[in-house]
């Protein structure tokens, strides 16, 4: 029985080993084999094909179908050069809110070398309820003067103004809202000259004009004036009584203290740093916002009162616009036609004395107001012989 199933065993194995051996068995091989050399003949081609469109430009004789251009932008294009950035706007009435605006303005270079030729600009900036009646005056002031000023017009917005292509004033009108005398649209509209004048980053000085200002220098004094002083002119009195003291609201504290109220005229002349910070502030604009309302009038104490805190060390405590309270009212006395004459330049000229630079001086006033449109007449008459220009 043994030998039997030993037999059998036998003979299943003897069955079993042509099977393993047949030809069948070793075709799944050879596939293999021919896939693999495929595989690799392809890789080397592809291989060859890279380094032929590297190397021996094949890729100039295949044919691309052309690709439309996609109207797509990006919402800020990547500057190109520093000239991209360090060039004024070509066109002032961008559509930037506020809020865009003092954010783009307050921008500043950290590193104090300017990577290109940098001329130091004034930039004039006129808040004017419409017209200039006065331009006349001011164009033979700038002439000959290019590259070293600038021009800002802040009206109101329904106004637009028609100078022509050969005027300074040509498309220098900004976006402008409403304001109103004594409370904070004023101080927004003088702060929107300022940001749009920051835009331009040659602009060192910044001067505050009306439509009633003339200047009383020729331009290269007010330029030297400027350039050569240590302070910026901005007028910062403490002031005792019911029109200084007397406005300040206790719900300012403690931002601002009673101590730290300021007054002064509404007309200043700002380097640029404290441009820059006029226009950056939200710590003491929210409070005059609120508590400083007629009769408190914001113009006469925001930014008196806020530059007198942070840099009181850079303010001369003076203005540089002279005006006449002489005769009484809320409002300085306008010069008229019959005001215009020699003599009366003489006593604003002579009758004053200031300090500049720490030394006394006799120069005080660059500028002067408030002037009638009847003055225009006899102020033209006068530029070359009074002013120099």
């Amino acid at each position: 029985m043994t030998s039997r199933f030993a037999a059998m065993e036998e003979g299943k194995e003897k069955e079993a080993a042509p099977v393993r051996m047949s030809k069948s068995g070793a075709l799944p091989v050879r596939l293999l084999m021919v896939s693999l050399t495929f595989l690799l003949v392809g890789l080397g081609l592809c291989i060859a094909s890279m380094f032929a469109v590297k190397y021996f430009g094949i890729q100039n004789q295949i044919s691309v179908a052309p690709v439309a251009e996609s109207n797509i932008r990006p919402c800020f294009d990547e500057p190109s050069s520093v000239s991209s950035w360090v060039n004024p706007l070509s066109n002032l009435l961008h559509n930037m809110n506020d809020s865009d605006l003092f954010w783009r303005a307050s921008f500043v270079p950290r590193v104090k070398a300017y990577p290109f030729k940098r001329v130091p600009k004034i930039a004039f900036l006129f808040l004017t309820k419409g017209p200039l009646p006065l331009a006349p005056i001011w164009e033979r002031f700038f002439k000959g003067h290019e590259g070293m000023y600038s021009i800002y017009l802040h009206s109101h917005p329904a106004y637009v103004a028609d100078f022509p292509a050969s005027s300074v004033f040509h498309q220098r009108q900004i976006p402008s809202q409403v304001a109103e005398w004594g409370v904070m649209s004023m101080c927004d509209a003088e702060r929107r000259l300022l940001a749009n004048a920051l835009l331009d980053i040659s602009n060192e000085w910044f001067i505050l004009l009306s439509e009633a200002c003339i200047p009383l220098q020729k331009f290269t004094v007010i330029y030297l004036y400027l350039s050569r002083s240590r302070h910026s002119f901005m007028g910062a009195f403490d002031e005792p009584g019911p029109y200084g003291r007397g406005r300040y609201d206790w719900n300012m504290a403690p931002e601002v203290n009673i101590t730290d109220w300021r007054k002064g005229a509404q007309w200043f002349e700002v380097n640029r740093k404290l441009a820059v910070d006029m226009v950056a502030d939200d710590v003491y604009y929210p409070k005059f916002k609120e508590f400083c309302r007629p009769a408190c009038y914001v113009d006469e104490h925001y930014f008196q009162t806020m530059l007198s805190i942070q840099s009181p060390h850079l303010l001369a405590n003076r203005s540089l616009t002279y005006v006449d309270w002489s005769r009484g009212g809320a409002h300085p006395a306008t010069f008229g036609r019959g005001d215009v004459t020699e003599e009366f330049f003489r006593r604003i000229s002579e009758g004053s004395t200031c300090v500049y630079n720490d030394q006394p001086s006799s120069l005080c006033f660059l500028f002067a107001r408030k002037f009638a449109p009847s003055a225009l007449e006899p102020l033209l008459n006068l530029t070359s012989k009074v002013f120099g220009f």
